[in-house]
């Protein structure tokens, strides 16, 4: 048995920085900015959510801004391979940490390990 929920809603931007994004997005949500360069990269930003929300992160990319969804989970191979039997398909294993997935829709999304320490609440269980 495996679990996973909604973990993330990833805000993609294509812009040169994410500190102007990042404070549009706080006041809009009405989220302080948790931290403007997570990795130290210059590439996410976090928006301050409880625990019992969804994390709110900004990305910069360089493909169009969009809008996508990651799924945690305790086991990453077990999750891909049920999505897959639900129709979705692999597009590419990202630094060796998560999986893009395609929805039949065409909508892409990640499968990405546990990102908070609590795994409780809208946890989806597994067989």
């Amino acid at each position: 048995m495996h679990h996973s929920r909604l973990c993330a809603i990833v805000i993609d931007c294509h812009v040169d920085e994410l500190a102007p994004v990042a404070d549009f997005w706080s006041r809009a949500l009405g989220k302080p900015i948790a931290s403007i360069d997570q990795d130290g990269d210059g590439k996410y930003a976090e928006l301050q959510t409880a625990a019992d929300e969804p994390i709110i992160l900004l990305q910069k990319v360089d493909h169009a801004s969009r809008v996508h969804l990651d799924i945690e989970t305790d086991d990453l191979d077990a999750e891909v391979a049920r999505l897959e039997q639900l129709g979705a398909r692999r597009i590419a294993f990202v630094r060796g940490r998560w999986w893009v997935l395609e929805a039949p829709s065409g909508h892409r999304f990640c499968v990405v390990q546990r990102q908070r320490e609590v795994f409780g609440p809208h946890l989806n269980r597994w067989d």
